[in-house]
């Protein structure tokens, strides 16, 4: 249960650290230690991430304090334990006032630290939570719930938590379902605009008659059918986000009014006279080569320099196979839950094509073949039966082996057959990882049918 559960100590006495951290390990959790404060700042620079700090209150390099500070600027839900051979009244509170769970006096007792411990995990987790169930309500996703354990996924996070307060433009750059919107929605909610809008905005799916006015609104009377004024999508993520998806899908025409509306900072609506000032973050996306594109004539060069001043490129799934079980554990209960199954986990031969596959649909393909595969479960566990064709590929040619060339003498059709039957079957059970209802449904045969089969066999 705690296999999950990443634990940072430290502590410049290695006595401690040693004891700490088997203590901690014979409890379930994935312990790293640092000898003093500042190697554990630097640890949380390079975008470590620890569901627990626990630290020496008084040390040399870098004390407790700065531990503290580091750790709730990163990541405020995380609880962090002080402990100290000088505690003081002065120094608990200090503590506590700038967010530290617990404070804990040396020498302390090992049953009442291993309470204190798993307060500060249920504390977290019931916050982890209260926040996901209302980022739900509201649409939001924030740079701590972007799943994965790849070294590109943390990079991308680090990138992410350092820009969101800034103010520049971001190109996300990507195949198509590789998660663009969830790393634009993540900046947006992790920084200072995340109380204003975030207007996402499919350039690929506006027709093209209809953009411009989409985009920065029109006038009453302005053309056939405008019967009122009416607000652009530019104008209605004022003090936010705008988020414009498929930006290698915008007509020339329109890049230029684009270009023009970041460069002043104002939108003109169609068929207005007054421009109207506008304060908007821009993040962009696509899954094309920009580059090829303005070689082409088809994207202006001084738009794509405006709308790439900081680049951040995601990863195919198939290059992050890493991400594939994270993103399993995170996607699965929602589908379950959402479909009232009761299909939680995989079983181990489902996973292994399921970390197999090349996902050219990317996490959007993954998530879809999760839907699928809870939709045909039939208990508490996904088999490989589960799972589309294309990612177990058992077919009857790869099972029956193709006939020899009959000689004048015949063959034993009942042997051969049997042999056949017995290819199948040990086939089906292969591919289920053994389990015998999933191999019996593979078959299409009854779990009953098969093991008499199976103990005819032996």
């Amino acid at each position: 249960m705690n296999e999950n559960c990443h634990i940072l100590i430290i502590d410049d006495e290695l006595s401690v650290r040693e004891m700490l951290s088997i203590l901690m390990k014979r409890q379930g959790f994935d312990v790293t230690t640092a000898s003093n404060g500042n190697k554990a700042m630097k640890l949380l620079q390079e975008g470590n991430r620890f569901d627990l700090v626990i630290t020496d209150l008084a040390m040399d390099r870098g004390d407790g304090l700065q531990v503290l500070s580091q750790v709730k600027t990163r990541d405020p839900h995380c609880p962090v334990i002080m402990i100290t051979a000088f505690g003081t009244t002065d120094s608990a509170v200090k503590a506590m006032k700038k967010g530290a769970f617990d404070y804990v006096n040396k020498p302390f007792n090992i049953e009442e630290f291993k309470v204190v411990v798993a307060q500060a995990l249920e504390h977290r987790k019931l916050v982890r939570e209260n926040i996901d169930l209302r980022s739900r309500v509201k649409g939001e996703k924030r740079i701590n719930d972007i799943i994965g354990h790849s070294e590109a996924i943390k990079q991308i996070i680090f990138l992410c938590e350092k820009i969101s307060n800034s103010p520049a433009a971001v190109l996300l750059t990507g195949e198509s379902g590789t998660g663009k919107e969830v790393i634009a929605r993540a900046i947006h909610f992790n920084s200072n605009r995340k109380s204003a809008p975030f207007i996402p905005v499919n350039c690929g799916a506006l027709p093209e008659q209809l953009m411009e006015s989409e985009l920065f609104g029109h006038m009453k009377g302005a053309f056939t059918g405008a019967t009122e004024n009416k607000t652009g999508l530019v104008q209605a993520a004022e003090g936010g986000t705008l988020f414009l998806d498929e930006v290698g899908e915008l007509p020339v025409t329109l890049q230029v009014k684009l270009l023009r509306a970041l460069q002043e900072k104002t939108v003109r609506p169609v068929g207005g006279q007054m421009e109207v000032p506008v304060d908007v973050r821009i993040i962009s996306a696509t899954n094309q080569n920009l580059q090829s594109l303005i070689e082409n004539g088809a994207f202006r060069t001084d738009l794509y320099y405006r709308l790439n001043v900081i680049s951040i490129e995601i990863p195919p799934l198939r290059r992050r196979k890493e991400d594939i079980k994270p993103l399993i554990d995170y996607f699965l209960p929602q589908i379950a839950s959402e479909a009232k199954s009761q299909a939680r986990d995989v079983h181990p031969a489902a996973m292994r094509y399921l970390m197999e596959h090349r996902y050219p649909g990317n996490v959007r393909e993954l998530k879809n073949i999760l839907e699928r595969a809870v939709a045909l479960a039939s208990g508490d566990l996904i088999t490989p039966v589960d799972l589309p064709p294309r990612l177990t590929k058992h077919t009857a040619e790869s099972i029956i082996p193709a006939p020899n060339k009959m000689t004048g003498d015949g063959i034993d059709l009942d042997a051969t057959l049997a042999k056949v039957e017995s290819q199948y079957i040990k086939k089906a059970l292969d591919q289920t990882g053994g389990v015998q209802s999933a191999a019996a449904k593979l078959l299409g045969i009854t779990v009953r049918s098969l093991r008499y089969r199976l103990n005819r066999d032996d």
